[in-house]
């Protein structure tokens, strides 16, 4: 089992944590990390590009000109691809983007981006996360003292509201509970924040 160093909100020590081997301390798979991340973010795209083909466009019913005997290229409507308002060759349509991915992979893939975390060093678990108020001010000044200047992910076990309060407004950081955060957020943050209660419930989850 992986001991990592448990802090308190004022940066300093407050022991060693042993994590469950399971899910903080396997085999990093990239391939599976990789997979679930590009699902993720093609499930992010909207889907709603369109455009008109030649069918669709209005107008372009009659021959513009005589096939023969005008010097120019035989056309069939004004509406085909090559003119000025014609049909779009292969027009966009609303389609959806999400990927399958199974359920086997998406846990390997969460418990090796957890993994990843501790191994790094990127993983930093409070013994808890209280603030005297729900101001920006004091959330900076506890990134400050755990040395979590960059991206962090604040995970807690259950919804605090003066914590997501604290820290929506400082530009890299997010909170999310256990649960309501993906891979990609997590190979996205420089510093994953937890809580040791939220700690065990992630091992609950995906041990």
């Amino acid at each position: 089992m992986p001991n990592v160093m448990m802090y308190k909100t004022d940066g300093t020590q407050a022991g060693e944590i042993k994590l469950v081997d399971e899910v903080f301390g396997a085999e990093v798979n990239a391939n599976a990390i990789h997979q679930v991340i590009v699902a993720q973010l093609a499930a992010l795209r909207h889907g709603t590009q369109s455009a008109l083909g030649r069918s669709e466009v209005r107008g372009g019913g009659i021959k513009p000109w005589r096939q023969k005997g005008t010097g120019r290229a035989r056309q069939g409507s004004i509406r085909a691809p090559q003119w000025t308002k014609g049909g779009v060759v292969f027009a966009p349509k609303p389609r959806s983007y999400a990927m399958k991915v199974n359920k086997k992979i998406k846990k390997l893939a969460m418990v090796s981006a957890l993994s990843d975390k501790v191994a790094n060093e990127e993983l930093i678990v409070l013994d808890a996360l209280k603030l005297d108020a729900a101001k920006t001010k004091e959330m900076a000044k506890v990134l400050s003292n755990l040395k979590a200047t960059g991206k962090a992910l604040i995970v807690t076990a259950e919804k605090d509201e003066e914590v997501i309060r604290a820290a929506r407004n400082i530009p890299g950081v997010k909170t999310a509970i256990v649960g309501g955060f993906g891979v990609y957020d997590l190979v996205n943050c420089d510093k994953l924040i937890v809580t040791e209660e939220a700690a065990r419930k992630v091992e609950e989850v995906y041990a």
